[in-house]
């Protein structure tokens, strides 16, 4: 069996990122960007795309692959897709795998994700959101 890999979006609009909050936790993560399985034929690009859609409604652009790697805490092989929002209004969009949707700002992150961010995610919020 070929294993699980995830693709995450990560959406910067304006001086915020995208966060979800989903309902089961997963080790100790419970706020993530949105993402999920990358399904057979596709690319990570394409993934993180089709899951914002499903989701949380609202309809993406790939921009660039900001890395890879073993997610230390729950062991599945993460690509981090850096994408820009095309239309529509972010939402609950899969209840019964997301609670709720926070757009967080730069100085907030830590408050969601207390145990650090992965290094190339967090260069481009730097980046991103810093200006």
């Amino acid at each position: 069996m070929t294993e699980q890999r995830i693709s995450t979006a990560i959406v910067v609009d304006g001086d915020r990122v995208l966060m979800i909050r989903r309902r089961r936790r997963e080790g100790n993560l419970l706020w993530a960007f949105p993402g999920g399985a990358v399904e057979a034929g596709e690319t990570p690009e394409q993934a993180a795309v089709r899951e914002m859609s499903e989701e949380v409604g609202l309809e993406v652009e790939a921009l660039c692959v900001l890395g890879e790697r073993v997610h230390p805490h729950t062991g599945r092989h993460m690509t981090y897709v850096a994408c820009a929002p095309v239309s529509g209004t972010a939402g609950v969009g899969d209840a019964e795998e997301i609670a709720e949707i926070a757009w967080v700002r730069h100085g907030e992150i830590d408050a969601f994700v207390p145990y650090g961010l992965f290094g190339p995610v967090h260069a481009y919020l730097d980046a991103s959101l810093l200006h």
